[in-house]
């Protein structure tokens, strides 16, 4: 089964676990045994290869996440198409589909499906998924999509009226995002969700990409890329096509978008430091600090606490989170990199500390900053450094001074952890040139 995930956005509704370079969908918030936490992209992708083994995954995704999904799924796990720029999902399904042919060297012939990356489901939803691409491959339609079977009137999706009620029908009609009233008469029809999931032969695609794209392959695409219109595969392809076909699916299906639905997905009414008393109704907390959040007597409330910031709320009123966050402009506190991770602890005129992690067999980019000195203190672990040529090894207490324009890495032997202090008049993260070792 050949499966595109599509990873996009900052999931700012999540405010303040998620951030411009951390979206959603890498916060780590699914119990999985003692203390041990994954997040929605590895949920997904274990669950894919729980039901396929052989299964290939490719992410489509904006260069910004390319280091989280390194992070937290290995190098090479999967593949990654990355989009030079965001231009919606017809342009980022168009790259992904050469970028299998052109690159992966998937055949024309092959079924390919699309889905979110996101989505909180059990593992009957990938076993559909491989009905889905099983469908695409005998070629039932040109489209072939899942319908999610509604749950409530929900004024949040679109949805897809089939002609029939059988498991497979044909699409009579698509309907945009309704009032409640309206989804009630659309439910009644026989409508289903339509949750952004669907499969096709991937010569289908391709073509149609060339009929409304002028590119040779991936690569001239790519190069391109910042020239297309921004328009959805729903609007360019979707709308335009008359053999399309649904399969109903009616297990376990949730957009995990907002704070009230990620919540009703957590096992448990807390994660990290948190105490509650006997008078609290309804709360959940979810606290990345190493300090302890105390609640009394709340209910329907949700608290949520990181180096990003402190969000108390309502749980209804959580769904209005994004305007207030688009007005914040916060030095980003936390960052996921494929070599490791890194919590700024610590931000003054003049200066600013970092603690940063790198896994063991990792190092960072060899590079230089052209306006700051850094100080270097080993806290833990072994490995060593190279400042302009010049090996050193590492252990706990050692100090490295790195002066502006100096070479420098640090490869780690074990899990190693540093608090790097950078000084300067102008620390900023475009201060960074690469260079070969």
């Amino acid at each position: 089964m050949q499966v595109i995930l599509l990873s996009g956005g900052s999931g700012k509704r999540l405010w303040p676990l998620s951030n411009d370079v951390r979206s959603k969908q890498f916060i780590k918030i699914f119990k999985t045994g003692e203390n041990q936490y994954e997040s929605m992209v590895q949920r997904v992708y274990r669950q894919i290869r729980t039901i396929d083994a052989d299964a290939k995954v490719t992410i489509a995704t904006s260069k910004s996440q390319v280091s989280s999904i390194h992070n937290q799924l290995g190098d090479g796990a999967v593949g990654i198409s990355v989009e030079p720029c965001r231009r919606d999902t017809f342009p980022a399904i168009a790259l992904a589909t050469a970028y299998l042919h052109d690159v992966m060297g998937v055949g024309l012939d092959e079924a390919v499906v699309v889905c979110p990356v996101d989505p909180y489901v059990e593992d009957d939803y990938f076993a559909a998924l491989k009905d889905l691409s099983d469908l695409a491959e005998k070629g039932v339609a040109n489209l072939t999509l899942m319908g999610i079977e509604p749950t409530y009137p929900s004024e949040k999706y679109g949805y897809i009226i089939p002609e029939g009620k059988e498991k497979v029908s044909k699409v009579k009609t698509f309907k945009e995002k309704p009032t409640v009233d309206v989804a009630k008469d659309y439910i009644s029809q026989g409508a289903l969700w339509n949750g952004g999931v669907f499969a096709y032969k991937l010569r289908y695609v391709l073509d149609r990409a060339h009929e409304l794209i002028d590119f040779d392959d991936y690569q001239d695409l790519f190069s391109k890329y910042e020239t297309l219109k921004k328009i959805s595969f729903d609007y360019a392809v979707v709308e335009h096509e008359d053999s399309i076909a649904v399969m109903r699916f009616a297990g376990q299906w949730k957009d995990l978008g907002t704070w009230n639905t990620l919540t009703e997905a957590m096992t448990e009414p807390t994660m990290g430091k948190a105490i509650l008393n006997e008078n609290c109704e309804d709360v959940n907390v979810i606290n990345e600090l190493n300090v302890p959040v105390l609640c009394m007597g709340l209910k329907s409330v949700i608290v949520s606490a990181s180096a990003e910031g402190i969000l108390v709320s309502d749980k209804e009123q959580s769904s209005y989170i994004k305007p207030f966050v688009d007005g914040i402009d916060q030095q980003i506190m936390f960052a996921e990199k494929s070599w490791g991770d890194y919590h700024v602890l610590d931000v003054d005129p003049g200066s600013m500390t970092v603690k940063v992690m790198i896994k063991a067999g990792h190092s960072m980019n060899y590079h230089s900053h052209a306006h700051r000195n850094e100080v270097w203190t080993i806290i833990s672990g072994t490995g060593h450094t190279v400042v302009d040529g010049m090996q050193q090894t590492v252990r706990p207490g050692d100090v490295i001074t790195i002066m502006a324009g100096c070479k420098h890495t640090v490869f780690a032997d074990t899990d190693l952890s540093i608090l790097e202090v950078q000084l300067g008049e102008n620390i900023q993260v475009s201060d960074k040139t690469k260079h070969e070792l």
